[in-house]
Protein backbone atom coordinates (compact mmCIF):
# COMPACT_ATOMS: atom_id res chain seq x y z
CA UNK A 1 0.00 0.00 0.00
CA UNK A 2 1.62 3.36 -1.14
CA UNK A 3 2.62 5.85 1.55
CA UNK A 4 -0.17 9.31 1.86
CA UNK A 5 2.85 11.36 1.09
CA UNK A 6 3.70 9.18 -2.12
CA UNK A 7 0.17 9.95 -3.26
CA UNK A 8 -0.12 13.67 -3.62
CA UNK A 9 0.83 16.85 -1.48
CA UNK A 10 -0.95 17.19 1.44
CA UNK A 11 -3.55 20.31 0.86
CA UNK A 12 -4.32 17.82 -2.13
CA UNK A 13 -4.40 14.58 -0.47
CA UNK A 14 -6.74 15.92 2.23
CA UNK A 15 -9.87 17.37 0.19
CA UNK A 16 -13.32 17.18 1.39
CA UNK A 17 -13.43 14.11 1.31
CA UNK A 18 -10.76 12.43 2.59
CA UNK A 19 -10.71 14.86 5.52
CA UNK A 20 -14.35 13.99 6.69
CA UNK A 21 -13.37 10.14 6.13
CA UNK A 22 -10.33 10.58 8.49
CA UNK A 23 -12.23 12.63 11.22
CA UNK A 24 -15.37 10.37 10.72
CA UNK A 25 -13.62 6.80 11.46
CA UNK A 26 -13.81 5.27 14.60
CA UNK A 27 -10.72 3.68 14.07
CA UNK A 28 -8.59 6.30 13.06
CA UNK A 29 -10.07 8.61 15.83
CA UNK A 30 -9.09 6.26 18.33
CA UNK A 31 -5.78 6.07 17.39
CA UNK A 32 -5.21 9.68 17.21
CA UNK A 33 -6.80 10.11 20.78
CA UNK A 34 -4.05 7.90 22.11
CA UNK A 35 -0.50 9.24 20.51
CA UNK A 36 -1.90 13.21 21.35
CA UNK A 37 -2.40 11.25 25.26
CA UNK A 38 0.87 10.48 24.55
CA UNK A 39 2.57 12.93 22.73
CA UNK A 40 0.83 15.32 25.68
CA UNK A 41 2.48 12.98 28.44
CA UNK A 42 5.51 13.50 26.96
CA UNK A 43 5.56 17.12 27.01
CA UNK A 44 5.65 17.43 30.41
CA UNK A 45 3.51 20.30 31.01
CA UNK A 46 3.39 21.23 34.45
CA UNK A 47 0.61 19.94 36.56
CA UNK A 48 -2.46 21.64 37.02
CA UNK A 49 -1.57 24.73 34.79
CA UNK A 50 -2.90 25.59 31.55
CA UNK A 51 -0.30 25.89 28.99
CA UNK A 52 -0.53 27.73 25.65
CA UNK A 53 0.62 25.04 23.33
CA UNK A 54 1.30 24.92 19.22
CA UNK A 55 -0.28 22.25 17.62
CA UNK A 56 1.55 21.49 14.01
CA UNK A 57 -0.73 19.80 11.68
CA UNK A 58 -4.04 19.99 13.87
CA UNK A 59 -6.15 18.73 11.09
CA UNK A 60 -10.00 18.38 12.27
CA UNK A 61 -8.58 19.12 16.02
CA UNK A 62 -8.81 15.22 17.21
CA UNK A 63 -5.76 16.49 18.99
CA UNK A 64 -6.55 19.84 20.04
CA UNK A 65 -9.84 18.10 22.12
CA UNK A 66 -7.07 16.35 23.85
CA UNK A 67 -5.63 19.81 25.00
CA UNK A 68 -8.94 21.08 25.47
CA UNK A 69 -9.69 18.12 27.87
CA UNK A 70 -6.17 18.78 29.68
CA UNK A 71 -7.55 22.24 30.71
CA UNK A 72 -4.81 23.95 28.09
CA UNK A 73 -4.79 26.43 25.66
CA UNK A 74 -3.96 25.66 21.49
CA UNK A 75 -3.30 27.09 18.12
CA UNK A 76 -3.39 25.03 15.47
CA UNK A 77 -1.80 25.33 11.68
CA UNK A 78 -2.60 22.84 8.98
CA UNK A 79 -1.84 23.21 5.31
CA UNK A 80 -5.34 21.52 4.43
CA UNK A 81 -8.28 23.98 4.10
CA UNK A 82 -10.55 20.87 3.91
CA UNK A 83 -9.26 19.47 7.40
CA UNK A 84 -9.54 23.36 8.85
CA UNK A 85 -13.21 23.75 7.37
CA UNK A 86 -14.39 20.12 9.22
CA UNK A 87 -12.19 21.66 12.54
CA UNK A 88 -14.93 24.98 11.54
CA UNK A 89 -17.58 22.98 11.53
CA UNK A 90 -16.95 21.28 14.64
CA UNK A 91 -16.55 24.06 16.34
CA UNK A 92 -12.91 23.11 18.01
CA UNK A 93 -11.97 25.44 20.60
CA UNK A 94 -8.43 26.40 19.36
CA UNK A 95 -7.21 29.39 17.05
CA UNK A 96 -6.74 27.55 13.39
CA UNK A 97 -4.30 29.32 10.97
CA UNK A 98 -3.93 27.66 7.08
CA UNK A 99 0.27 27.07 6.98
CA UNK A 100 2.55 25.72 5.32
CA UNK A 101 4.94 24.86 7.88
CA UNK A 102 7.78 24.22 5.18
CA UNK A 103 7.62 27.58 4.92
CA UNK A 104 8.35 28.65 8.51
CA UNK A 105 7.10 29.82 11.19
CA UNK A 106 6.09 33.96 12.12
CA UNK A 107 5.37 33.82 16.02
CA UNK A 108 7.27 36.04 18.38
CA UNK A 109 10.39 34.67 20.00
CA UNK A 110 9.03 32.28 23.15
CA UNK A 111 5.43 32.36 22.36
CA UNK A 112 4.29 28.68 22.98
CA UNK A 113 5.26 26.51 26.10
CA UNK A 114 5.10 23.41 23.68
CA UNK A 115 4.23 22.01 20.96
CA UNK A 116 2.87 18.74 19.94
CA UNK A 117 2.41 17.48 16.44
CA UNK A 118 0.86 13.85 15.32
CA UNK A 119 1.90 12.11 11.84
CA UNK A 120 3.01 15.40 10.36
CA UNK A 121 6.69 15.51 10.10
CA UNK A 122 7.04 12.88 7.53
CA UNK A 123 5.60 14.91 4.49
CA UNK A 124 7.87 17.64 5.03
CA UNK A 125 10.53 14.53 3.73
CA UNK A 126 8.77 14.32 0.42
CA UNK A 127 9.72 16.58 -2.31
CA UNK A 128 5.96 16.56 -4.13
CA UNK A 129 6.87 20.05 -5.69
CA UNK A 130 9.77 20.84 -7.76
CA UNK A 131 10.38 23.90 -5.58
CA UNK A 132 10.34 21.73 -2.25
CA UNK A 133 13.45 20.89 -0.70
CA UNK A 134 13.29 18.34 2.04
CA UNK A 135 16.27 19.49 3.60
CA UNK A 136 15.80 23.33 3.26
CA UNK A 137 11.92 23.36 4.62
CA UNK A 138 13.45 21.08 7.59
CA UNK A 139 16.08 23.60 8.37
CA UNK A 140 13.49 26.52 8.05
CA UNK A 141 11.05 24.65 9.89
CA UNK A 142 12.39 23.72 13.29
CA UNK A 143 14.63 26.98 13.08
CA UNK A 144 11.56 29.20 13.50
CA UNK A 145 9.65 26.92 15.82
CA UNK A 146 12.61 26.81 17.91
CA UNK A 147 12.37 30.87 18.46
CA UNK A 148 8.72 30.50 18.59
CA UNK A 149 9.34 28.17 21.54
CA UNK A 150 9.67 29.17 25.35
CA UNK A 151 13.00 28.45 26.81
CA UNK A 152 12.96 25.23 28.32
CA UNK A 153 9.96 24.29 26.52
CA UNK A 154 9.82 20.71 24.47
CA UNK A 155 7.99 19.84 21.18
CA UNK A 156 6.87 16.13 20.67
CA UNK A 157 6.18 14.64 17.19
CA UNK A 158 4.79 11.55 16.17
CA UNK A 159 5.75 10.60 12.83
CA UNK A 160 5.82 7.26 10.32
CA UNK A 161 9.58 7.48 8.68
CA UNK A 162 9.63 5.40 5.50
CA UNK A 163 13.77 4.46 6.16
CA UNK A 164 16.85 4.97 8.45
CA UNK A 165 17.84 7.82 6.21
CA UNK A 166 14.58 10.04 6.61
CA UNK A 167 14.94 9.72 10.61
CA UNK A 168 18.74 10.76 10.65
CA UNK A 169 18.04 13.59 8.21
CA UNK A 170 15.14 15.01 10.57
CA UNK A 171 16.95 14.84 13.68
CA UNK A 172 19.78 16.23 12.18
CA UNK A 173 17.85 19.31 10.99
CA UNK A 174 16.38 19.75 14.55
CA UNK A 175 19.55 19.83 16.10
CA UNK A 176 21.28 21.88 13.40
CA UNK A 177 18.32 24.56 14.60
CA UNK A 178 19.57 24.33 18.22
CA UNK A 179 17.35 21.32 20.06
CA UNK A 180 18.29 18.56 21.77
CA UNK A 181 16.86 15.58 22.69
CA UNK A 182 16.31 12.07 20.64
CA UNK A 183 14.00 9.75 19.41
CA UNK A 184 11.88 8.04 21.43
CA UNK A 185 10.37 4.49 20.19
CA UNK A 186 7.54 2.55 22.03
CA UNK A 187 7.09 -1.00 22.29
CA UNK A 188 10.14 -1.13 19.50
CA UNK A 189 9.10 -5.19 19.49
CA UNK A 190 5.71 -5.17 17.82
CA UNK A 191 5.12 -4.27 14.42
CA UNK A 192 1.62 -3.11 15.24
CA UNK A 193 2.35 -0.61 18.10
CA UNK A 194 5.41 0.76 17.38
CA UNK A 195 5.72 4.58 17.35
CA UNK A 196 7.96 7.01 16.35
CA UNK A 197 7.96 9.94 19.05
CA UNK A 198 10.54 12.90 18.58
CA UNK A 199 11.37 14.94 22.00
CA UNK A 200 13.15 17.86 21.39
CA UNK A 201 14.15 20.24 24.26
CA UNK A 202 14.39 23.92 23.44
CA UNK A 203 17.20 25.20 25.87
CA UNK A 204 16.66 24.78 29.37
CA UNK A 205 15.03 26.42 31.96
CA UNK A 206 17.98 26.90 34.30
CA UNK A 207 21.60 27.04 33.88
CA UNK A 208 22.61 23.56 34.56
CA UNK A 209 23.70 23.26 30.99
CA UNK A 210 23.37 19.43 30.78
CA UNK A 211 20.49 18.09 28.81
CA UNK A 212 17.24 16.42 29.93
CA UNK A 213 17.46 13.49 30.32
CA UNK A 214 14.92 11.81 27.15
CA UNK A 215 11.85 10.24 28.32
CA UNK A 216 11.47 6.16 28.63
CA UNK A 217 10.09 4.45 25.91
CA UNK A 218 6.89 2.24 26.75
CA UNK A 219 7.45 -1.52 26.46
CA UNK A 220 11.01 -1.62 25.92
CA UNK A 221 12.40 -5.14 26.99
CA UNK A 222 9.00 -6.32 26.56
CA UNK A 223 9.07 -9.22 23.89
CA UNK A 224 4.81 -9.79 24.31
CA UNK A 225 3.50 -6.27 23.44
CA UNK A 226 0.47 -6.32 24.74
CA UNK A 227 1.40 -7.19 28.11
CA UNK A 228 2.88 -4.34 29.17
CA UNK A 229 3.42 -2.87 32.96
CA UNK A 230 3.76 0.71 32.29
CA UNK A 231 6.83 2.88 34.65
CA UNK A 232 4.13 4.99 37.03
CA UNK A 233 0.72 5.22 38.32
CA UNK A 234 0.17 8.64 36.07
CA UNK A 235 0.82 6.86 32.83
CA UNK A 236 -1.04 3.61 33.75
CA UNK A 237 -4.10 5.97 34.35
CA UNK A 238 -3.79 8.08 31.35
CA UNK A 239 -3.41 4.95 29.25
CA UNK A 240 -6.21 3.51 29.89
CA UNK A 241 -7.37 -0.14 27.90
CA UNK A 242 -10.02 0.52 25.50
CA UNK A 243 -12.10 -1.85 27.51
CA UNK A 244 -11.72 0.64 30.46
CA UNK A 245 -12.56 4.13 28.62
CA UNK A 246 -15.71 5.10 29.02
CA UNK A 247 -17.41 5.20 25.71
CA UNK A 248 -19.34 8.47 26.14
CA UNK A 249 -18.56 11.75 27.48
CA UNK A 250 -19.97 12.00 30.88
CA UNK A 251 -21.51 14.70 32.93
CA UNK A 252 -18.03 15.34 34.85
CA UNK A 253 -16.55 15.67 31.46
CA UNK A 254 -19.66 18.25 30.44
CA UNK A 255 -19.13 19.93 33.68
CA UNK A 256 -15.66 20.37 33.56
CA UNK A 257 -15.62 21.76 29.67
CA UNK A 258 -18.19 24.62 30.79
CA UNK A 259 -16.38 25.31 33.87
CA UNK A 260 -13.09 25.69 30.93
CA UNK A 261 -15.56 27.84 28.67
CA UNK A 262 -16.39 29.90 31.53
CA UNK A 263 -12.96 30.95 32.75
CA UNK A 264 -11.96 31.73 28.88
CA UNK A 265 -15.35 34.52 28.86
CA UNK A 266 -17.66 32.59 26.87
CA UNK A 267 -21.32 32.19 27.21
CA UNK A 268 -22.39 29.06 28.99
CA UNK A 269 -25.84 27.66 29.64
CA UNK A 270 -26.30 27.62 33.85
CA UNK A 271 -25.96 24.33 35.14
CA UNK A 272 -29.00 22.08 36.13
CA UNK A 273 -30.38 19.18 37.06
CA UNK A 274 -30.67 18.23 33.21
CA UNK A 275 -27.15 18.86 32.31
CA UNK A 276 -25.52 16.26 30.04
CA UNK A 277 -28.73 14.05 30.44
CA UNK A 278 -29.34 11.78 27.71
CA UNK A 279 -32.47 12.83 25.76
CA UNK A 280 -35.06 10.55 24.45
CA UNK A 281 -35.87 9.27 21.28
CA UNK A 282 -39.01 11.24 20.05
CA UNK A 283 -40.75 10.41 16.97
Amino acid sequence: MSRPEHTAPPEIFYNETEASKYTNNSRIVSIQNEMSYRALELLALPEGEPAFVLDIGCGSGLSGEVLDEEGHFWVGLDISDSMLEVAKEREVDGDLFLQDIGQGLGYRPGTFDGAISISVLQWLCNADKTVNNPRARLKRFFSTLYSALARGARAIFQFYPENPDQIEMIISSAMRAGFTGGLVVDFPNSAKAKKYYLCLFAGFKDNAGSSPALPKALGEGDETPGHITYGSNRIRERRKGKEQRKPVKDKNWVLRKKELNRTRGKEVPADSKYTARKRKIKF
